[in-house]
């Protein structure tokens, strides 16, 4: 198997994960609000509006794994359920990025990742 391949598993297991993390934290919280949990890292791409160095820059602060495990553990020390599951939509939101090929993006333009090109070909 090849290593973009075992990241994209890798990227699936901590989707997992993470859903599973947030729905144990279970802070109560409406489909509606966990929907715009899940989904709020991609408001990172609103860097790319400043060009493609500083919108890599900003999409990758959104979709780094640590910055999510960090929010878990602040919520743990904190006891904060929200700051949990919120950590773990987070997770869940990057792995499933990771599992679909959406990688790091590289300052050359959106569509360049670490896991290689998204999107269609240009000929």
């Amino acid at each position: 198997m090849s290593a973009i391949l075992w990241q994209r598993v890798e990227g699936a297991g901590l989707a997992l994960a993470g859903l599973l993390i947030a729905a144990q934290a279970a802070p109560g919280w409406g489909w509606l609000i966990w929907l715009a949990v899940l989904f709020a890292p991609d408001l990172s791409m609103v860097g790319y509006l400043a060009g493609p160095r500083a919108g890599a820059v900003l999409y990758n602060l959104g979709h780094l794994y640590a910055l999510a495990f960090l929010m878990m553990v602040l919520g743990v020390a904190l006891g904060s359920t929200g700051l949990i599951a919120g950590g773990g939509l987070w997770l869940a939101h990057i792995g499933l990025d990771r599992a679909l090929g959406y990688g790091l993006k590289e300052p050359l333009g959106f569509r360049n990742t670490h896991l290689g090109q998204i999107g269609r070909k240009v000929e």
